[in-house]
C-alpha cells in the first residue's frame, strides 16, 4: 500500500512530552523500515507547531486540529492512505473534519473520552475527543474548522472501554454510540461491523493503544486491566483492514518511558501491519 505516516508529537500542547514522545519513538525503533520490507511505500510528514504560536492546551489543540486536517486531505488527494501518530487521541478531530460528514467511527480506548467540560472531573481535554467529534462540547471551537461535521452516535463504536468517570458512563447510557467489551472483541469484528453498523459511507478507525490490558505492556500512565490482548487486538485490526470503506487510522497515546521491555513499541508495530495486511 502507499501510505503516509503522520506524526503529531503532542500532548496537552507540549513537544515531546509524555505521550507526546511516542510517534517520534516508533519511528525512530524503525517503523517505516518494518513496513517498506513488507511491501508497503512509506511517506513520512511531522505536524509542527510554529515556534512563534503561543501555547495552550485547547487552542493547541484545535490549532493541530486543523493541520492534522490538511495532511489527511492531501494525503486522500494524492491517493495515499493516512495513517495519523499522535500524541492525544484529540487528533481524531482534525482526522474526521478532513473525512467530513457520513464518517462512522471505531475508537478503541481503556476509556470513553466522552466527557465534556460540565461533566470531567479531571479536566483533561484528551478526555472529550470523542464526545468532541460528536458535537456534544467545544462546538464553538470545531465551528472554526473548514469541514467539520459531527459524526452521528449511532455511527459510533466504542471499543473495549471500561475505565469510565460515572457521569460518562451516565451519557453513555444515554447515547446511540454502540459498546464492545474487549472480551468480544477480535477476528469477527470487521463481519460484525459489516452487519451491524448502520451504513456510513466511509469508516475511521481510531486506536488508543491503552486498550491493551496492561499484561502486555504498559501504555501510558492511564493502563487499566481488563484490556485487549495484543493478538486479539492485531486479529481484530486485520479484519477491520479488509473493510473498503475505511478512509484513515490513527494510533495514540502510547509513552515510552513506561515501555520498559519494548513490548508495546513492538504491539503498535504490528497493529499498524496487521490492519494494512487486511487491506491488501
Amino acid at each position: 500500500m502507499h501510505i503516509d505516516l503522520i506524526l503529531v508529537p503532542y500532548d496537552s500542547a507540549l513537544r515531546g512530552a509524555r505521550m507526546g514522545a511516542g510517534p517520534e519513538h516508533l519511528i525512530s525503533h524503525g517503523l517505516p523500515a518494518y513496513l517498506e520490507k513488507r511491501g508497503h511505500d512509506v511517506g513520512l510528514v511531522t505536524i509542527e507547531m510554529p515556534r512563534e504560536s503561543w501555547r495552550a492546551e485547547i487552542r493547541t489543540a484545535f490549532d493541530l486540529a486543523a493541520m492534522i486536517a490538511s495532511r489527511v486531505r492531501n494525503s486522500q488527494r494524492t491517493g495515499r492512505f493516512p495513517i495519523v501518530l499522535a500524541g492525544n487521541c484529540f487528533s481524531s478531530v482534525g482526522v474526521t473534519t478532513a473525512l467530513g460528514a457520513g464518517t462512522g467511527v471505531l475508537w478503541f480506548d481503556a476509556h470513553g473520552d466522552f466527557n465534556s467540560p460540565e461533566t470531567t472531573i479531571g479536566g483533561f481535554l484528551d478526555g472529550m475527543a470523542l464526545a468532541t467529534i460528536a458535537g456534544r462540547c467545544w462546538t464553538g471551537m470545531t465551528s472554526q474548522l473548514a469541514g467539520f461535521a459531527p459524526v452521528r452516535e449511532q455511527h459510533v463504536w466504542l471499543l473495549g472501554a471500561r475505565d469510565l468517570d460515572a457521569a460518562e458512563e451516565e451519557v453513555l447510557l444515554d447515547s446511540p454510540v454502540s459498546r464492545l467489551s474487549a472480551d468480544l472483541i477480535g477476528a469477527d469484528l470487521g463481519d460484525l461491523v459489516r452487519r451491524e453498523l448502520d451504513a456510513p459511507e466511509r469508516l475511521y478507525v481510531h486506536c488508543d493503544l491503552d486498550v491493551l490490558d496492561p499484561t502486555q505492556g504498559r501504555v501510558n500512565q492511564f493502563s487499566c486491566a481488563g484490556g485487549l490482548t495484543t493478538d486479539a487486538l492485531c486479529a481484530a485490526m486485520r479484519s477491520l483492514g479488509s473493510l473498503e470503506t475505511v478512509a484513515a487510522l490513527t494510533v495514540t497515546a502510547f509513552d515510552p518511558s513506561y515501555d520498559d521491555d519494548g513490548r508495546v513499541c513492538t504491539a503498535a508495530f504490528e497493529v499498524i501491519e496487521s490492519f494494512l495486511s487486511g487491506q491488501t
